[in-house]
């Protein structure tokens, strides 16, 4: 194959090691998704008139919840024997694994019981939320595999386009593809990382922009709709030209990550459907209008009901 402008991806995966703990831009890039989602939650929040000290407890929901389920995806839906075997492993997350979609069913529950929770007396429901999350998590979406990226990690097979990446610091990249295997150089592959990432940011930016910009176009239930066929349906793509991720795989005709991606695609397909048939509006009624306050010298608006009656209406009704 030609290494014609192959790209010789020699990053080292720590920023800074100290003894045994290395800072990697893996972690840095996972939890980066954090902080951007709150400011967008925020716009989000302050646009439609939800009180932003509802952000605190969802941040915190969401944050335990994604890492919760991200590990236990991993976990049970990849190597269930062995985890099983060594509960204790489950525990040490810094050991590596975590699966995107475990991350999305934890985020589910956890965005019903926040709904639950807060919504009701707030004016919103968990649908509410997921059009919104579905914005924030396509784009933190983009940070975790770029952070794969910088990991060596979850790469695909081999490629002679020009924009193939050999990755010299994978154990994987090496016995698989590496010099000892294809002299002298070894061979590039595909960067699945990245075409990951660009779906996943394009996908962020055109539902933002849909929020944003085309809101009395759209229904509720319609971006999350979206977000589930496109991102769950580019992940079912792309997965044809990765590599294995464990040892079960080899010979089946849908790896893993394939076959968990149907029941979302299936979910995002009858979440649209619903969506065009219900028309319910995207936004919150009432939103960006300040609530309006009676002025003191209104002595009309300072009524109550019963009082702005007239004495006929009042007798019939048997007040007095």
């Amino acid at each position: 194959m030609s290494d014609f402008l192959s790209v010789v991806w020699n990053v080292d995966p720590a920023i800074f090691s100290i003894g045994n703990y290395s800072l990697r831009f893996y972690s840095i890039l996972f939890v980066a998704g954090f902080p951007l989602g709150y400011w967008l939650f925020y716009k989000f929040y302050k646009r439609e008139n939800v009180d932003t000290a509802l952000l605190e407890p969802l941040l915190y929901i969401l944050l335990i919840g994604t890492i919760v389920g991200a590990r236990l995806g991993h976990c049970l839906f990849y190597e269930p024997g062995y985890y099983l075997s060594h509960p204790i492993e489950i525990l040490k997350v810094w050991n590596g694994g975590l699966a995107s979609h475990g991350g999305v069913l934890a985020l589910v529950l956890c965005v019903f019981y926040y709904a639950h929770r807060y919504g009701r007396k707030n004016g919103f429901d968990a649908l509410w939320v997921f059009d919104r999350l579905a914005i924030a998590g396509s784009i933190a979406g983009c940070f975790i595999r770029l952070g794969n990226l910088f990991n060596s990690e979850i790469f695909g097979g081999p490629t002679d386009l020009p924009w193939g990446f050999k990755f010299p610091h994978s154990v994987e990249w090496v016995n698989l593809y590496g010099p000892s295997v294809y002299p002298p150089d070894g061979v590039a592959c595909h960067p699945t990382q990245i075409y990951e990432a660009l779906s996943y940011l394009i996908l962020g930016l055109v539902l933002l922009w849909l929020y944003w910009k085309r809101s009395d176009r759209i229904y509720k239930g319609t971006i999350f709709g979206i977000f589930f066929i496109v991102l769950f349906g580019m992940r079912f793509l792309i997965e044809f030209i990765k590599n294995d991720q464990v040892d079960f795989e080899a010979g089946m005709q849908f790896n893993m990550g394939q076959l968990l991606s149907i029941p979302f695609i299936i979910a995002g397909v009858i979440i649209l459907v619903w969506s065009l048939r219900a028309k319910l509006p995207v936004l919150i009624e009432g939103h960006g209008q300040e609530p309006q306050e009676p002025k003191e010298n209104d002595h009309h608006a300072n009524l109550s009901k019963e009082q702005r009656m007239s004495a006929s209406k009042r007798k019939a009704m048997g007040i007095r």
